[in-house]
């Protein structure tokens, strides 16, 4: 009998993960976890806003021009349609571009303001 106490039978010796497949599935999953990055909202067709005409656009066109809002809402008793896109990361600067369309009880463009962090094309 052996007075060995790392040696058995049943070894787990023979199951272990070399240290090499330790250390790269260790980085690897450090590597996807930390670069890593959130997208909230929808792209949607910035190039349409010029577009926009403030007393003549309407909901249809609005809507036809970039497709059914992200988000809807009311400011000061006016309707908005919120179309946005907003990415972040943890190691690359955030890219954000929104526009929100306001209108009357009409339906009309009253205003819009679109904002973005991505350069002029």
């Amino acid at each position: 009998m052996s007075n060995n106490i790392f040696t058995s039978a049943s070894s787990s010796a023979n199951h272990r993960i070399p240290f090499t497949h330790l250390i790269l599935g260790l980085a690897l999953l450090f590597t996807l976890f930390f670069s890593g990055c959130a997208t909230v909202g929808r792209d949607f067709p910035a190039y349409q806003v010029p577009r926009i005409k403030i007393g003549e656009t309407t909901q249809t066109d609005i809507r036809s021009m970039f497709g059914p809002p992200w988000r809807v809402g009311i400011e000061d008793g006016t309707k908005t349609w919120t179309y946005g896109r907003y990415r972040y990361g943890l190691f690359a600067e955030a890219s954000t571009q929104d526009l929100v369309v306001r209108f009357n009880d009409n339906g009309i463009v009253t205003s819009y303001t679109y904002n973005t962090t991505e350069p002029p094309r």
